[in-house]
C-alpha cells in the first residue's frame, strides 16, 4: 500500500499511530483487527471483541484467531493469515459465512492486506469482514431483478450461469452485476454462490442426505468441487459442519 506526500507528513507529525481503530469501534455491522507478522491481534474493535463473545479487547491482543475460536473456525481463519502473511498478496471479496459465539450464522466479505516495513518485508496484515445486509425489496433495482432470482432459486440444483440469469432478467451481464451489487452487495457469482451454500447448509442439517447427493442438489457435478466451495466458505467441511452444534 502506498501513501501520498502529504499524508506521510501528516502521519510523521501524529504523537502515536493512527490504527482507525476509534472509527470502526462505531461500525457495528463490521469485523476490523490489525495484526502482526505471528498472526496476532494488535488492534481489534468492539464488533469483534463481541462476536468472540468476550467483553474486553484485552482478551484478543496477543493471541491468534486458533487460540480464541473453537476448532475448525479458527484454523481456518489463522491459515487464511499465513497466506497473506507468507504472500504478501491480498485477499479481496472473500464470501464467508461466520458462526458466532452466539451460535447465530451470518455472511459477510472479507479482505485482508498485508503490512509491510520500510524494507518492503511483510510485518502484519489489516482486514476488516463486513456484514451482508438484506436487500431493499421495494427498491427498482431489485424489482428488475426479481425473475432472475426466482430462476436462480428455482434452479439450484444445475449448474446455471451468469448468463443465463442475465437474459432472464433483460440485462446485460455488466447490467445485471451492477444491480445486484446495488441490491445485495454481491456480483452475480458471489450472490449464486451464497445461495448454493446456502441451501448445502439446510440440507445438511434437515436431511441425511450423503454429501455427493447435497453436492449434486446444489448444482455440483462432483464432491470434490462442492467440498471445496463450502470450506471456504465456512472454514469446514460439509461433514463437519453436519456434526457442528450451531
Amino acid at each position: 500500500m502506498s501513501i501520498n506526500r502529504d499524508a506521510a507528513a501528516l502521519f510523521a507529525q501524529l504523537g502515536e499511530p493512527f490504527t482507525a481503530e476509534v472509527l470502526f469501534d462505531g461500525l457495528f455491522d463490521t469485523v476490523f483487527f490489525i495484526k502482526n507478522a505471528q498472526g496476532q491481534y494488535v488492534v481489534v474493535n468492539e464488533t469483534l471483541v463481541q462476536r468472540c463473545g468476550l467483553k474486553r479487547k484485552s482478551e484478543l491482543i496477543g493471541r491468534t484467531s486458533e487460540a480464541i475460536l473453537q476448532p475448525p473456525f479458527g484454523t481456518s481463519f489463522t491459515r487464511q493469515d499465513q497466506a497473506v502473511l507468507q504472500s504478501g498478496k491480498p485477499l479481496v471479496g472473500q464470501l464467508e459465512l461466520h458462526l458466532y459465539a452466539s451460535r447465530d450464522e451470518g455472511w459477510c466479505l472479507t479482505n485482508k492486506y498485508a503490512l509491510r516495513g520500510g524494507d518492503g518485508k511483510v510485518v502484519g496484515l489489516v482486514g476488516f469482514s463486513r456484514d451482508l445486509g438484506k436487500p431493499n425489496e421495494s427498491s427498482g433495482d431489485y424489482k428488475r431483478l426479481v425473475n432472475a432470482i426466482e430462476f436462480a432459486k428455482e434452479s439450484l440444483a444445475t449448474p446455471i450461469s451468469v448468463m443465463e440469469m442475465a437474459e432472464v432478467a433483460g440485462l446485460s451481464r455488466f447490467q445485471l452485476d451492477r444491480r445486484m451489487r446495488i441490491a445485495f452487495g454481491l456480483n452475480t457469482g458471489q450472490w449464486l454462490l451464497k445461495q448454493r451454500i446456502d441451501r448445502a447448509c439446510e440440507l445438511l442439517h434437515t436431511t441425511d442426505k450423503s454429501i455427493i447427493d447435497v453436492a449434486l442438489s446444489t448444482g455440483y457435478a462432483d464432491q470434490s468441487a462442492f467440498t471445496r466451495q463450502f470450506g471456504r466458505a465456512t472454514g469446514m467441511s460439509p461433514s463437519q459442519y453436519r456434526k457442528a452444534e450451531l
